[in-house]
Parts: C-alpha cells; sequence; structure tokens
C-alpha cells in the first residue's frame, strides 16, 4: 500500500539551493532571508529560533529544525545582542560563514535552503506542519552533513543524489515529529489509526470512486464520526481530501507522463474526460488540455 507521506514528498519534487556551515560567538542575531524551505542541525552551542506570530524554541545540540515554507524568522543566541541588532554572517571560507563576536565559536549549525520544483508546492505544503522540531535524534544530523558534503561536491550524478537525500531528510524529520501535537493535516491524519487506513486507502487507489460510507469502513468508525473526526484531524472534509489529491495526481500526469486527457481521467477515478474536464477546469482554473499544453511549452 502507498505511503502517503512519501507520496507527498515525492510529488514536492525537492531540490537543494544551498547549505552552509554557520560558527556563532558571543551574542548575536540574523535574520535569514526566508526564500523558501529551510533546514537547520544544531552541531554544538544552544541558540533560540524566533518565528513571528509564534513563542521562540531554543535549540540545543542534536536538535533540528526544519519550516516547509519559512517566512519572517531570526535566529539568535539565548542572551540578545546590544539594541537586538542584526549581525551580517561574515565568510570565513567557501561555503563557512561566522555571526557575532571574533573568538572560537560557542554554536555550529548546519543550515540550508531547499526548494520545491512543484506546481502544487502550496497545495502540498498545507498538508504539513509549518514548524518540525526535533531533538537528538542523530540520523538527521547525518542526512544533514551528507547533504552539506553532497552540496560541495561535483561527483556524477550530484543533483540526483541532493534530491533523494532531501526526500529523505523531509520524511524523516515529518515522521519523527508526534503528529499528536502537530496541527491538522495529512502528519495528524496519519497518527490517528483510524484515519490513517482511510488516508493510506485514498494515496493506494485515487481511481476508485469511494463514499464517506467505504471510507468509514476502512477506518471502523461511523459515518458521521468519521467525517468529523476527519475534518478535525486533517483540516478538510474527506471528500474535498480526495479531490485535491486527484487532482495533484492530475496535474503530475498532465506535466510529466504525456498521457491523454482520458487517460489521466481514469487514473483518478473519473469515468469520463468530460466529467474530469469539468471538474479539473473548476479546481485549476484552466482545462486539463491547456493546462498541459502550457507546461509542454514552459518545459521546451
Amino acid at each position: 500500500m502507498n505511503d502517503p507521506l512519501a507520496q507527498v514528498i515525492g510529488l514536492l519534487q525537492p531540490s537543494a539551493s544551498f547549505s552552509k556551515l554557520v560558527t556563532a560567538s558571543g551574542r548575536w542575531a540574523v535574520r535569514p532571508p526566508g526564500a523558501g524551505p529551510f533546514y537547520a542541525a544544531v552541531l554544538d552551542g544552544t541558540c533560540r529560533l524566533a518565528i513571528l506570530g509564534r513563542e521562540p524554541v531554543r535549540l540545543d545540540k542534536g536538535d533540528f529544525v526544519l519550516m516547509p515554507a519559512a517566512d519572517t524568522f531570526t535566529m539568535r543566541s539565548l542572551a540578545p545582542p546590544p539594541g537586538d541588532q542584526m549581525n551580517e554572517p561574515i565568510m570565513v571560507r567557501p561555503g563557512v560563514f561566522h555571526l557575532g563576536e571574533a573568538g572560537l565559536p560557542d554554536t555550529r549549525m548546519l543550515v540550508g535552503y531547499c526548494a520545491f520544483r512543484s506546481n502544487d508546492a502550496t497545495l502540498l505544503v498545507s498538508l504539513l506542519p509549518e514548524l518540525v522540531v526535533v531533538r537528538g535524534e542523530r540520523r538527521l544530523t547525518t542526512l544533514v552533513e551528507l547533504l552539506d558534503d553532497e552540496a560541495r561536491g561535483e561527483r556524477p550524478g550530484r543533483d540526483v543524489v541532493l534530491a533523494r537525500l532531501l526526500e529523505v531528510l523531509l520524511i524523516e524529520a515529518f515522521r519523527a515529529m508526534p503528529g499528536a501535537t502537530a496541527a491538522p493535516g495529512l502528519l495528524r491524519g496519519l497518527a490517528d489509526e483510524r484515519l490513517a487506513s482511510a488516508l493510506r486507502c485514498m494515496h493506494d487507489a485515487p481511481s476508485r470512486a469511494w463514499t464517506i460510507g467505504e471510507l468509514a469502513r476502512e477506518a471502523a468508525l461511523s459515518r458521521s464520526t468519521f467525517f468529523d473526526r476527519f475534518r478535525r484531524e486533517v483540516g478538510v472534509s474527506p471528500m474535498d481530501y480526495l479531490l485535491g489529491w486527484r487532482m495533484a495526481i492530475a496535474k503530475h500526469l498532465l506535466r510529466s507522463d504525456g498521457m491523454s486527457v482520458g487517460e489521466v481521467a481514469q487514473s483518478v477515478g473519473y469515468s469520463s474526460s468530460s466529467t474530469f474536464s469539468v471538474a479539473f477546469s473548476r479546481q485549476v482554473g484552466a482545462s486539463p488540455t491547456t493546462y498541459a499544453r502550457q507546461h509542454a511549452s514552459a518545459a521546451a
């Protein structure tokens, strides 16, 4: 049976933007540019992560943080610098930057940005937690170190290896986070054993004409309990989730597989091209044929 989390990460098509080693001494603060998904592993020392609208989070040695859609945030020493001024990172050598006072660093971090190449990134990211903090999980630090090492090399197959490492890193990070504490979304739904059964069914057979009753039976719940629980934990109704997932698959197939509209329609559970075209146009804002043609032109 398909793994919903792995499928979502795969469709996001992550690719590496850059990574670097950051050292820091004394009192310091930095506001990263917020240019897409951000991750960091604390190798030594401590620091504080502050995200607009959230309580600051202390990060210690061995901690890992991931923000799938990084926006306005700062990282700083536990004691803020005078006047809360921001520091400009100073390049010590290629790939290594220093913050704060001169001297031996008391904090070391591997940080990086990646990009999601999927046109459905906004939809897919909305299914994931806004912030993931994992404490003391060595596997994640090792993956970040591998990413950093691969990003600096010029070995054959570099881009493919980076993409696969990023996929593994993201999956490891999300599954290491207690799903029950996440915001409503896919991760929280998968943490619920009953709802996870229904979610896996939808991902395993998106072409099946699922009904609320059938999905409720898969979850071993009554129809009303299943509907209310799914909407509370996942954030949308079961049919809205299924529609969104079908459209994400359809867009991926239209962009990349050279399938006809009729074949794509059947793959995502529509008995006719016309019914699929109406649903797709309503959801995407363009017909399947127009969408496929636009993306074929963009790729040319």
